[in-house]
């Protein structure tokens, strides 16, 4: 999302896998336009050593800003700002943040409900969604003349699953589905040796629910259910929020020239297959929602559009850019939403959905260990289309669902011989993907008897001459 590149291409895929410094982002592009941009939250990037000393204490943490940015309010794991706000209010916090999430004690209801429908001990109003959302606003009312950028990282909706009043009690348990997944986690984990794996590593999430008594894949129905319920309420906390701020926007009148774009990170597997959080390849962990508000006249013919085009997150990034007249960095792999903005379908938009995860272990060597990879082994990469979705491993047996007749991918189809075309069409299809987009920073540029020449073929097809001859 931030700097326009597939995972291919960056390789920085898991908290605390560096970022090379030589790959740009959003936020030192714009700089380029005058932008100052400003984030709130965390971008979690991990600096490149090689320009540090290795006694350096930025070498011991994940959390780091992102080149580019300046920091309104960093919101990192600790959350120090906010847990100490939330001791100036009077909340007892003995474990400081390890204390933040402890269920209300004895709240009314949680014996028949389950045990996430208990609140948290501090208010809606003194969440870190509220705190975070407040410091957006505060900045905003002190720029209010001034041209800005903010990048506005909420945690929330996000493990630890616990949310304040009146939210933990906002949707009825009763009407939340439940997952999609097989009889059994046994069962499911026969689906493929690295579902098996993530299956029965999942005691080690204990992130997820930090104050939760149980296993996660031996609660009952009753405990799902709510578990579901409280994180749709901490869904709408944020809504709210950001509903705080875009009123904010348009009382002022900015937003007529504010380009608003909301997305998220990843998705959440809420116990479909069986499975909480947002690792493995299933659909339900990387299918985010987008929506892209452009005030401008450009945009009319597109206003209220839903586009069921394949868009992806490597898009967030040339579009930002396109709206402030900036040039996309010839080595993006994205393509500006602009012309979807306008109404338009660009006849090579295109056909598939692309996502790659790096499931490594450099440090403890989990998968490396249980699987009998190499951590250069631990690698995936799926694509979609209308119908179909194609998961390909480095090293252990691919996937492939129809996902027309199988929705919620029980089913793996990939040796049935009445499929063995397609998984071979998907299959030349990702090749091809992947030798578009492999690292072509200089690969378009030729140098002539009249200067370099650039071609940039990704957006508009269009030569750029840098020498001074026509």
């Amino acid at each position: 999302m931030l700097t326009g590149l597939y995972l291919l291409n960056h390789r920085s895929g898991r908290n605390g896998t560096p970022l090379d410094a030589r790959h740009t982002n959003v936020a030192v592009e714009a700089r380029k336009a005058g932008f100052d941009p400003v984030l709130f939250g965390y971008t979690d990037t991990s600096v490149d050593p090689r320009q540090y000393d290795c006694a350096d204490p930025i070498l011991t943490t994940y959390e780091g800003v992102m080149p580019g940015f300046s920091v309104g309010l960093q919101l990192d794991d600790r959350m120090a700002a906010w847990v100490q706000d939330l001791k100036a209010r009077g909340y007892d916090l003995p474990e400081g943040r390890r204390s933040v999430y402890r269920a209300a004690p004895n709240f009314p209801g949680a014996e028949n409900r389950g045990h996430s429908f208990s609140p948290t001990i501090f208010s809606a109003e003194h969440s870190e969604t509220a705190f975070m959302a407040n410091a957006a606003l505060d900045y905003m009312r002190a720029h209010r003349n001034e041209d800005w950028f903010m990048h506005l990282v909420f945690l929330r909706p996000h493990p630890p699953v616990i949310a304040p009043e009146p939210y933990n009690a906002m949707y009825d348990p009763a009407a939340v589905p439940l997952p999609v997944r097989a009889a059994s986690p046994e069962q499911e984990s026969e689906q493929h040796p690295y579902l098996k794996y993530l299956l029965f590593h999942q005691r080690e999430i204990g992130w997820y629910s930090e104050h939760f008594p149980s296993d996660l894949r031996e609660i009952d129905d009753r405990e799902v259910r709510q578990l579901r319920a409280t994180y749709y309420g901490m869904i709408s906390q944020v809504d709210d929020q950001i509903g705080r701020i875009l009123d904010h926007l348009a009382s002022t009148g900015e937003d007529k020239d504010t380009l608003i774009l909301f997305t998220c990170d990843h998705g959440e597997m809420l116990g479909d297959h069986w499975m909480w959080g947002k690792e493995g390849y299933f659909n339900r962990a990387y299918h985010i929602p987008l929506i892209v508000v452009d005030p401008t006249a450009t945009a009319e013919g597109g206003r209220g559009r839903i586009v069921s085009l394949h868009t992806e997150a490597i898009d967030i990034m040339p579009t930002i850019l396109d709206w402030l007249g900036l040039p996309t960095p010839t080595n993006c792999d994205g393509r500006s939403l602009a012309p979807l903005l306008a109404g338009e379908t660009p006849t090579d938009w295109r056909r598939e959905a692309h996502w790659e995860y790096d499931f490594r272990d450099v440090a403890k060597q989990g998968p490396e260990k249980a699987l009998g990879l190499s951590s250069d082994d631990c690698t995936l990469a799926a694509m979609k289309d209308d119908r179909f979705k194609y998961v390909h491993f480095a090293a252990l047996p691919p996937l492939l669902f129809d996902l027309t007749k199988d929705p919620g991918e029980l089913r793996n189809v990939a040796n049935d011989t009445d499929y063995q075309a397609v998984r071979l069409d998907m299959a030349e299809r990702m090749l091809s993907w992947r030798l578009r987009h492999a690292e072509r920073t200089l690969a378009n540029t030729m140098l002539t008897a009249s200067g370099p020449i650039e071609r940039n073929e990704s957006r508009y097809d269009v030569m750029h001459r840098r020498s001074l001859s026509p």
